[in-house]
């Protein structure tokens, strides 16, 4: 997979990849089918492992070439040593954890650096749908209240402080919306937040 594919497939892994550094060792969890490590592995000559626990998932992550362990990864990254990875990825999928803290902690453990992505539900739609009195669906958050996966909602600001609370150092934020940055009111006008972090 190149570039251009996957800016098509999905803008915000595409701004997401530039912080990933060429022939470094990832750790994906929650890979999905494992279209981010297919492209770091084929363009950018990455390698490492996808961890998800969606059973219909893995057989098209093998089909891409990716090594993908089915995993529930709230039950711990035990199977990896401490700063076993250059970077860790944990993209769209933080806010579906039980236990951030300890997920976000073991995260910090095993990778140098990481990067995590969440919805941010102080986008200005998003904002708009509660004063009107519904829970906001979005592109964001396509789901319905009563059918959603995500079990967390939180805004940039609530993540900065959590990362200062569990000691992690931010290195970079940004807002993107359609993979794009929001550089003006970000927690306003960015419908998914994006941190790259390491352990202090």
């Amino acid at each position: 997979m190149n570039f251009d594919q996957l800016s098509s497939l999905r803008p915000d892994l595409a701004f997401i990849a530039h912080w990933v550094r060429g022939e470094s060792q990832v750790l994906d969890l929650g890979c999905g089918d494992g279209v981010m490590l297919d492209y770091l592995q084929s363009d950018k000559q990455c390698a490492g492992y996808g961890v998800e626990i969606d059973d219909a998932k893995i057989p098209v992550c093998v089909a891409r070439g990716v090594s993908v362990i089915q995993q529930d990864m709230e039950a711990g990254l035990n199977l990896f040593a401490d700063n076993a990875f250059d970077t860790v990825l944990c993209l769209s999928a933080l806010q579906m954890m039980k236990n951030v803290e300890g997920v976000l902690r073991d995260i910090a453990r095993v990778g140098r650096e990481a990067i995590v992505s969440f919805p941010n539900f102080a986008y200005w739609p998003h904002r708009v749908a509660l004063l009107r009195g519904r829970m906001p669906v979005s592109k964001s958050l396509p789901y319905e209240w009563y059918d959603t996966p995500n079990l967390r909602c939180a805004t940039i600001k609530d993540f900065e402080e959590l990362a200062n609370e569990v000691g992690l150092e931010v290195l970079e934020c940004v807002a993107l919306h359609d993979g794009q940055p929001i550089s003006v009111l970000p927690n306003w006008r960015g419908s998914l937040a994006v941190f790259r972090f390491r352990k202090k």
